[in-house]
């Protein structure tokens, strides 16, 4: 799972969080990260019909071996900004996983008879994702090429453990990039993370 640290802003990046236009990025990309998180457990009930396959479960540990069996790619790990963790590094993440995980429910909806909240999933991890692409832009680094991902997906089992295991992964990271942009966030004063 993604994991992330928020550690003192690290030397010569601090220019550009400041910039008024990077700001803006950031405040767009935490309204759009928020509706992702806000809509993943409406989507997991219209397309998750397994009672045993819950959000937040303790027992979504036991599904790690259906995860690589299934082929479900884990998100790319986020860390606190350092010399070696750069915030163009980090970005770049950001936007593999949003990618990643846009790629992944795009397979699973193809198998799928209700994907109104799925498709519509889709769409705002497409918006954050060029929001994510612009700051990206700003730092010098090339936007990120889709991965191509192949499931294995014999049945609707299947079909469900990867829906839900693909819900939950992007529910961790969007987490863990929520903090992130908070810590980029400039108009935010120092609150507890609720979470």
């Amino acid at each position: 799972m993604a994991m992330l640290g928020c550690g003192a802003p690290v030397p010569g990046s601090s220019a550009l969080v400041e910039d008024p236009q990077t700001q803006e990025l950031v405040q767009t990309s935490r309204l759009l990260l928020q509706k992702v998180l806000m809509a993943i457990p409406e989507t997991h009930r219209s397309s998750v019909q397994s009672e045993s396959l819950k959000l937040n479960s303790s027992e979504n540990t036991k599904l790690v071996i259906m995860a690589s069996t299934i082929g479900i790619p884990p998100a790319p790990v986020l860390k606190a900004l350092s010399e070696n963790f750069t915030m163009g590094t980090c970005l770049r993440r950001i936007s593999e996983g949003l990618q990643l995980h846009r790629t992944l429910l795009a397979v699973i909806a193809d198998h799928l008879k209700n994907k109104d909240r799925v498709l519509a999933l889709q769409a705002d991890i497409r918006d954050l994702n060029i929001q994510i692409n612009k700051m990206l832009k700003m730092v010098g680094e090339e936007t990120v090429v889709p991965p191509a991902v192949t499931l294995n997906l014999p049945a609707d089992y299947e079909v469900q453990v990867a829906a839900h295991l693909t819900l939950q992964q992007l529910q961790t990271f969007g987490r863990d990039v929520d903090r992130h942009l908070k810590s980029l966030d400039k108009t935010v004063d120092e609150e507890p993370d609720d979470r």
